[in-house]
């Protein structure tokens, strides 16, 4: 469920960034409200992911694939024109996310890891 909530986040951070671009410095009234709208709703499924996934497992997937993914809309909606250094350099980005998810820290000793600081923490205060 925590790669569901994750893919939301992503999803509403496209939208956010798009409707940056639509609003044109905020001046657009719809626009900047939507922007404001699906970023609130990428960072609240982006928290929710956090509980299972990894901080920089998820951070470098959500920032990474949004960069690919923004790439491609800001080519093909806006129009705009992109190089071989553009495309070398979402390329290493695009990889660092794969290493990450294959040899990044596992998601049960981080989640354990976690817990046990909260154990720690609850009976130092008791």
């Amino acid at each position: 469920m925590s790669y569901l909530y994750l893919l939301f986040a992503i999803v509403a951070e496209l939208i956010g960034t798009s409707l940056l671009k639509a609003s044109e410095g905020f001046s657009k009234l719809f626009p900047t409200i939507g922007l404001i709208i699906a970023f609130v709703f990428s960072f609240y499924f982006l928290s929710l992911s956090l509980k299972n996934i990894p901080l920089n497992t998820a951070y470098a997937m959500w920032s990474g694939l949004g960069l690919v993914f923004t790439t491609i809309i800001s080519v093909l909606i806006w129009k705009e024109k992109i190089n071989l250094a553009s495309i070398a350099g979402i390329l290493l980005i695009l990889a660092g996310v794969i290493i990450l998810n294959l040899f990044g820290p596992g998601h049960e000793e981080t989640s354990n890891k976690a817990n046990k600081m909260m154990t720690v923490s609850e009976n130092d205060f008791s």
